[in-house]
């Protein structure tokens, strides 16, 4: 018997006498006054253990079997689940083993098979959250996380990231590199699949945003936009940047779920590849948090638009460069010349800036007050072969081998006579 028992029984006792009223009993319990008559009930027909409960100190009948949580430990046991918490590897038993235990039992028997360890909550610091936007597709913020997803076990992979700021659901990808061509080849399969949404949230990535250069200032001019802005203005879709990691959290908190429970994930089944990664992360992953993390949003109204005829996502998704034709109607990209065709030679063609399209597919397509002109490479006219340069010594020889022999025995020759000398000196031709 505990001290709360002792209280209870001293007021039943005092009720049982009639030194106060039941009401008042209930009211010092804080029990019902149902309650307070079945524990009065109890004491006359037990004494005073009726004051405890029949089934305390029994086994419940909804304990578990041991033989199941030994399952379980054996399971969690292993190496590669070293860093499982409670509810990740609740939901892991039960989809994988059929093994289906809440995160709070499991919590228990993990920390008394010594794989879990518990800690008292800290007080944090309240921060007041931004409101989310009304409607799907209003705000998708963007980014691109560099991790050690496959733990060495495969290439170097990132994961780009496009979540919605109204419900929380997630687009994402895995590529080989955080690239324009990468980020861009991402935007392109969320167009395809969503349409447009009206806004991006990004940070200031040199993807995103152009950096003033510091030995050219800009004299009130604006900076021109990266590749991925272009398209977004091609596209009519609003771009934010973010001036700090804590103003787009939703997708540096979704980024920290994603390296805590994605890793382990991927790793129990064993990926090594790009390809696997991606297949997981669409068919397993993404479905899985759509289920258990995404929101309603406040508006049932979709705000993303359909993609138009205008938008050709295979000329606005790439590298895209202005280019000015030369008398010849050629013109310069890289280390290469190109040649347009004698049929697509227009008025006002020379001098002109045409638009250049570097595909993704390496084509290159040129662009001329709305039309597509044909083009072709230019093939580098032979240069002649230069002659292998003499040496020194060569060059010596051959100064030897041609040099006057006129002196040779000028001092030996008999000198003409003084009236000779004279007669010769003073002809005339």
């Amino acid at each position: 018997m505990n001290q709360v028992d002792r209280d209870r029984l001293v007021a039943m006792r005092k009720a049982a006498k009639g030194l106060i009223t039941r009401q008042q009993a209930a009211a010092e319990l804080k029990l019902t006054e149902r309650q307070v008559y079945r524990l009065l009930a109890a004491i006359r027909e037990r004494g005073d253990k009726g004051i405890i409960h029949r089934l305390r100190g029994q086994r419940s009948n909804r304990k578990l079997d041991e033989e199941l949580e030994q399952k379980a430990m054996e399971i969690l046991g292993d190496a590669k689940f070293h860093d499982y918490g409670p509810t990740l590897a609740s939901q892991y038993l039960a989809r994988t083993h059929r093994i289906r235990v809440s995160k709070e039992t499991l919590r228990q028997w993990m920390m008394r098979a010594g794989l879990w360890q518990g800690r008292k909550q800290r007080i944090t610091e309240i921060h007041v959250w931004r409101q989310r936007r009304e409607r799907l597709g209003e705000l998708v913020q963007w980014d691109t996380s560099e991790h050690d997803w496959l733990e060495g076990r495969g290439e170097k992979i990132y994961l780009v990231t496009m979540i919605d700021d109204a419900t929380s659901r997630v687009f994402a990808r895995f590529v080989r590199h955080d690239s324009t061509q990468e980020n861009m080849a991402v935007l392109e399969q969320y167009l395809r699949r969503f349409g447009r949404p009206l806004e991006f949230y990004t940070d200031k990535a040199s993807i995103f945003h152009t950096t003033p250069k510091k030995n050219h200032p800009v004299r009130g001019e604006p900076l021109p936009p990266t590749q991925i802005g272009r398209a977004l203005e091609e596209l009519a879709i609003g771009w934010i940047a973010a001036h700090s990691p804590q103003a787009k959290g939703r997708v540096e908190r979704s980024f920290q779920t994603a390296q805590d429970r994605l890793v382990k994930l991927m790793r129990a089944e064993g990926i090594t590849t790009l390809e696997g990664a991606n297949a997981y992360l669409e068919n397993e992953y993404l479905p899985e948090w759509e289920a258990r993390f995404t929101q309603r949003a406040a508006c049932g109204d979709n705000a993303h638009r359909p993609l138009g005829k205008q938008h050709e996502l295979k000329s606005i998704l790439c590298r895209v460069e202005q280019r000015v034709i030369t008398n010849d109607y050629t013109f310069r990209l890289g280390a290469q010349i190109y040649q347009i065709e004698r049929r697509q030679v227009r008025p006002r063609l020379r001098g002109a800036s045409v638009r250049v399209e570097q595909r993704c597919n390496g084509d290159i397509a040129v662009r001329f007050e709305g039309r597509y002109l044909a083009v072709s490479v230019c093939e580098p006219s032979a240069k002649p072969k230069s002659e292998k340069p003499r040496s020194s010594k060569s060059v010596k020889a051959s100064k030897a081998v041609g040099k006057s022999r006129w002196m040779d025995g000028f001092f030996r020759r008999p000198a003409p006579k003084l009236h000779q000398a004279i007669a010769i000196s003073n002809a005339t031709s």
